[in-house]
């Protein structure tokens, strides 16, 4: 049985969550643009035969990815609460994005992992196009560090923002 919260109550704690989820989307379109500009930048001017290109080129691939999830979640915002809201819809889907960012950290980790692995990968004696897994290698270091980064303050601050709540009792 959850403690039984008025209306109003309910809403400001949804509209505050809501504001920390559009600062971070926020955020990260801002990486994003940052990204698609530069690399997009340098990508144009880099010699294919060279790390820079490889990286330039999977930093923009991944941008393109980050675009849509980021355009996805700012679509999902609410700019007020959902008629009929109780503090049982509030836990649960704050349970949802603790657990969204928790999981992505998780997944970032696996991203820099891999990127490590190309670029001991490209190493190797008689690895052919070795410049392309160092440039894939180290934009997976860039891209999956910044997303760890990302993922693990959104969960804190989630979860902060969370202790803050009124008890419930389950």
């Amino acid at each position: 049985m959850l403690l039984a919260l008025p209306a109003a109550d309910v809403a400001v704690l949804f509209m505050r969550r809501e504001v920390l989820l559009g600062r971070g989307l926020a955020l990260l379109a801002a990486w994003v643009l940052l990204n698609l500009i530069g690399s997009g930048y340098y990508l144009a001017h880099a010699d294919r035969r060279q790390e820079a290109f490889h990286f330039h080129g999977m930093n923009v691939l991944w941008n393109l990815v980050n675009a849509g999830l980021a355009a996805w979640g700012i679509l999902r915002l609410h700019f007020s609460p959902p008629a009929g809201l109780d503090a049982a819809e509030l836990l649960n889907s704050q349970h949802f994005y603790e657990t969204l960012f928790a999981v992505n950290a998780g997944l970032d980790v696996l991203y820099v992992l891999a990127g490590s692995y190309l670029r001991r990968r490209a190493t190797r004696p008689n690895q052919t196009r070795p410049e392309r897994l160092l440039g894939y290698g180290r934009s997976l270091w860039v891209q999956g560090g910044f997303l760890l980064l990302f993922d693990g303050v959104m969960w804190a601050l989630l979860h902060w923002l969370a202790r803050g709540w009124p008890p419930f009792v389950a």
